[in-house]
């Protein structure tokens, strides 16, 4: 049986939506964040030395990594489904997005995120100084980087109605979280093509069962 270990508003959803997609049966293990660090528990270290979601347990096989998982996934139990054929265009960019969405888009992200919650969590003496640098690199090369990428984002759809062509695969199960996280922190969803996107993957029955399995998660 497949046990994904999950942990509440993170990429271990979109490893949920998958499973739903691919109508595969599995168990969740949930995992909280920790309230005020928002980092996961250190129970999640008895599975993978790393401590953190997603990962997923089959049998006797662990693996993590959010696009290790989705090709297993995909290899394991797809029987061809949500991946494009070998040797095509669109396989070409199926693979580059599936390896896009967290070697390029979350780095700017997490930047955003870290530096939104920097100047809270400073010693009151230091808030000051600590908000006007995190400010400067926001405004300097955080921003600036975020907003090449959501007009890439955007340039892209508007090519095609998925990121790897016409139908939809598992790199749009992928990229799905990059978006999300730039809706909520990068103004995404002001993008007509991005939002069609979020869109209709909310709209999705399989996206939708999976958040009533998975639990609240904030960027939906």
């Amino acid at each position: 049986m497949i046990v994904v270990h999950h942990l509440n508003n993170s990429r271990s959803q979109r490893v949920l939506w998958l499973l739903e997609e691919l109508g595969l049966p599995y168990e969740i293990k949930p995992y909280q964040r920790d309230a005020q660090t928002m980092l996961a528990p250190p129970e999640l270290r008895a599975i993978h030395p790393l401590g953190k979601s997603p990962v997923v347990t089959d049998g006797d096989k662990v693996i993590a990594e959010t696009g290790a998982i989705v090709e297993y996934l995909l290899e394991t139990y797809g029987q061809g489904r949500l991946i494009p054929a070998a040797g095509t265009p669109e396989r070409l960019r199926y693979t580059y997005w599936l390896h896009y969405a967290e070697g390029s888009a979350m780095t700017p992200l997490l930047l955003k995120l870290v530096f939104t919650a920097l100047p809270d969590r400073a010693p009151g003496l230091l808030k000051g100084l600590v908000k006007a640098i995190a400010a400067k690199a926001q405004a300097g090369f955080v921003d600036p980087q975020l907003k090449a990428h959501v007009d890439y984002w955007e340039a892209e759809l508007a090519k095609s109605e998925w990121f790897a062509g016409d139908a939809m695969t598992g790199a749009d199960i992928m990229m799905s979280f990059p978006l999300e996280a730039g809706a909520a922190r990068a103004g995404a969803s002001n993008r007509p093509h991005v939002k069609a996107f979020l869109d209709k993957i909310h709209a999705r029955p399989a996206f939708q069962r999976a958040l009533e399995r998975g639990g609240p998660y904030a960027y939906a």
